[in-house]
């Protein structure tokens, strides 16, 4: 759930925050699950990235679409492979009370597409850049 789809009343867009903006209905996986697995999750769900926590939810990772594409490039049997084995460790991450504008640029010169969200080590959502859209087109239905 985005807390941006509550929104019925005037926001000026350049105060919405990556809590407001961020998904935290998460699908997550851990290190040990086979990248055919999250696949199979990323396809069937339309994600295009899917976060890796260890066993206290703290982030430890990211796969991503690119990960499993290079996998199958390297010919690798995706049953077999780990999440663990092609994922980016220590991911850019951003936090609740980033601004928009903060995030946008952030996606911009990192040439980033999704973000994992947290709050210390916690993972506690996701925002990627189709979100800040949304969040700036709602909040400027009623903003003048």
């Amino acid at each position: 759930m985005r807390r941006i789809d509550l929104l019925t009343q005037a926001c000026d867009p350049a105060t919405l925050t990556v809590g407001q903006l961020m998904q935290d209905a998460l699908f997550t996986c851990t290190a040990r699950t086979d990248a055919l697995t999250i696949g199979r999750l990323m396809t069937n769900q339309n994600f295009g990235g899917v976060p890796v926590v260890g066993e206290d939810g703290g982030l430890v990772g990211l796969v991503t679409e690119y990960d499993l594409l290079q996998a199958m490039i390297e010919g690798r049997d995706l049953r077999k492979v780990s999440a663990s084995e092609i994922m980016t460790t220590h991911p850019l991450t951003a936090r609740e009370e980033m601004k928009l504008e903060e995030v946008a640029n952030l996606f911009q010169d990192r040439y980033v597409t999704r973000l994992p969200v947290v709050r210390g080590t916690q993972l506690v959502g996701i925002v990627a850049r189709r979100d800040l859209l949304r969040g700036y087109m709602k909040a400027s239905e009623y903003w003048s």
